[in-house]
């Protein structure tokens, strides 16, 4: 996904408030929906767009304009019932990718079944984390190791395949560092920079955040 994608959050608990409040923050239009009027009025002074709506009624999503947006982050991870309806009618109107927070593995396989497009589990992946993920087009994974530095999964771009590291010369002309290569299940970090890369790798680097900018 990217900046200009257009998102919508279902439910504004911590997890879903931490999402909508970082792609906010990084000058993306949110809608964020619950069913909590409480919860909503406590979170549009972060998030400008907010809605005290049932997510489960397909007349409701309509009059939202959910069908609109590009992605849909469902975080109800404590209602199962309401999870899976959120996902069904999500897909029945057209979103293109749904994601579905879940409480445990066997929710992520539920929610997968009935059409969710990616399921995160909280203690693996923070909201914040899902959010700059999701910002960062072109990017498998982010993992901040500090305010300065960060690690990704990177695919290999078009452009880069047939090419070396050597040619490429990543870190003069971004600012990055290649710690490893992944193809299939083998992680390599013995790396041949002489050796052409290819469509089915994947890269690990280590760079600021501010300096991957360059590669969106």
């Amino acid at each position: 996904m990217s900046i200009n994608a257009s998102y919508a959050v279902f439910g504004l608990g911590r997890y879903g408030r931490a999402v909508a409040k970082e792609l906010v923050r990084n000058g993306v239009e949110v809608l964020a929906v619950d069913i909590d009027e409480e919860r909503v009025n406590n979170a549009i002074a972060d998030i400008p767009y907010c809605k005290c709506a049932d997510i489960t009624d397909l007349e409701v999503l309509k009059r939202l304009g959910i069908a609109n947006v590009d992605v849909v982050i469902i975080a109800m991870a404590t209602n199962l019932e309401a999870s899976v309806m959120a996902v069904m009618l999500c897909k029945e109107i057209g979103v293109k990718t749904v994601i579905a927070k879940c409480s445990n593995e066997t929710n992520c396989r539920i929610l997968s079944k009935v059409g969710a497009d990616r399921t995160v589990l909280p203690e693996n992946e923070s909201g914040i984390r899902l959010a700059k993920n999701l910002l960062s087009s072109g990017f498998v994974d982010i993992m901040d190791l500090s305010k300065d530095v960060s690690m990704i999964e990177l695919d290999i771009r078009q452009e880069w395949i047939g090419k070396n590291l050597i040619e490429l010369n990543l870190r003069q002309r971004y600012g990055i560092n290649v710690v490893a290569i992944i193809q299939g299940e083998n992680v390599c970090t013995n790396i041949d920079p002489a050796k052409a890369l290819e469509s089915s790798m994947r890269l690990i680097v280590i760079a600021n955040p501010e300096k991957l900018k360059k590669l969106k």
